[in-house]
């Protein structure tokens, strides 16, 4: 039996197989016992189930790719695919070390002797699974910042212009008496309201006409003084991170109102979601990810822009107009000041004052001894 004293680890071949029964395809039967027990294993780990369907499709992937089964993968197996995976896919770096990753956890899992699969292996088959992934055949993560070099901040320039075209296209539409306006002008709201709060994409669909709220020190605001997401990004194995977000444009804050007030109800929506579509369901990421895209391409601005480019915006200029850093990183809900300088891709402009400032207090300093 496996496990830790009399107690069964959760994704044990003995919680998967039935001992001394023979099996009518048993190495089918035995990869996808190994795959539901790894599936329970990260249950146990609060890891969301997209996660693991995620981890299990690779894993099956890589399977169907070798045409062989865990038992009998071997690290050229890995070398083989990664090297398939530059040259015929063109996946990115981080692409790359994701997957590399995966099946690292899979096999650590089913080579794990608590777990079982080794010896159900060896007994069944005559072979047993090994680790094929190691330090010389895998990306190693020596860098913060593995993105794209393409996503970067919009400069103010392309940030207006994408907020201006979103506005013009509202303006069409109505003027030529279709009823598409309504929809348009809800795309051109949640593009603003991404930037004015600096959302990531699932944050700002998953927002809802409850979460603006009234912020006592700052009263100007009115009913949007505040955000409160409650859909930010989690920690493996964690629920979602919840933060406040304090208004901070006013122009933004204008937008919101303008959008709750008097253009959402014309939807008849039911539900409090801040965004409803014309069937009164939510709004998805891949609808956002298409709104940006669409302007974008209208404007001719570079291809691997994305939405969330809009908040590396939020945090470039706030850092560029003085707020402090700890404040901005508060804001996005970093844990870290080091990712918050990921995101930040200051002008020259902006740098050259810092740097006048400083030069211009040092030699007044200076002239004084």
């Amino acid at each position: 039996m496996q496990g830790v004293g009399d107690r069964i680890l959760p994704g044990a071949a003995a919680l998967s197989l039935v001992g001394g029964v023979s099996l009518l395809h048993p190495q089918d039967q035995v990869f996808a016992a190994m795959l539901e027990g790894w599936g329970r294993q990260q249950q146990s780990r609060f890891l969301a189930p997209s996660t693991i369907a995620g981890r299990r499709q690779l894993v099956e992937r890589f399977a169907r790719w070798t045409n062989e089964y865990p038992w009998q993968w071997r690290p050229a197996d890995l070398e083989e695919w990664t090297a398939a995976a530059v040259s015929e896919r063109k996946v990115a770096h981080s692409t790359v070390r994701g997957e590399q990753v995966t099946l690292s956890l899979f096999c650590e899992y089913i080579c794990d002797a608590r777990y079982g699969w080794t010896a159900e292996c060896e007994s069944r088959f005559g072979s047993f699974p090994v680790q094929i992934c190691h330090e010389w055949n895998t990306v190693q993560h020596r860098s913060e910042f593995e993105g794209r070099p393409g996503n970067r901040p919009l400069t103010r320039v392309e940030l207006q212009a994408l907020f201006d075209h979103a506005d013009d296209r509202v303006g069409q539409v109505r003027a030529r008496g279709r009823k598409g306006w309504l929809a348009a002008f809800r795309d051109a709201t949640l593009l603003k309201v991404a930037y004015g709060w600096g959302l990531r994409r699932r944050e700002l669909t998953m927002l809802e006409t409850v979460d603006f709220g009234r912020n006592p020190k700052a009263p100007e605001f009115g009913d949007a003084g505040v955000l409160s997401v409650r859909w930010g990004k989690a920690k493996a194995g964690g629920p979602p991170r919840r933060r406040s977000v304090l208004s901070v444009f006013p122009w933004a804050v204008e937008v919101v109102d303008e959008w709750v007030s008097e253009v959402r109800p014309l939807y008849g929506a039911s539900l409090p979601v801040l965004w409803p579509t014309e069937r009164q369901s939510r709004m998805g990421i891949v609808y956002v990810n298409k709104v940006f895209a669409r302007y974008r391409d209208e404007l001719g601005l570079p291809a691997e822009l994305g939405p969330h480019c809009l908040r590396h915006s939020y945090v470039t200029h706030l850092i560029e107009d003085g707020w402090d850093p700890l404040f901005v990183q508060q804001q996005v809900g970093h844990a870290w000041a080091s990712t918050t300088a990921i995101y930040t891709g200051v002008s020259s402009d902006y740098k050259n004052v810092v740097l006048r400032r400083a030069l211009d207090d040092r030699f007044n300093l200076g002239g004084d001894t």
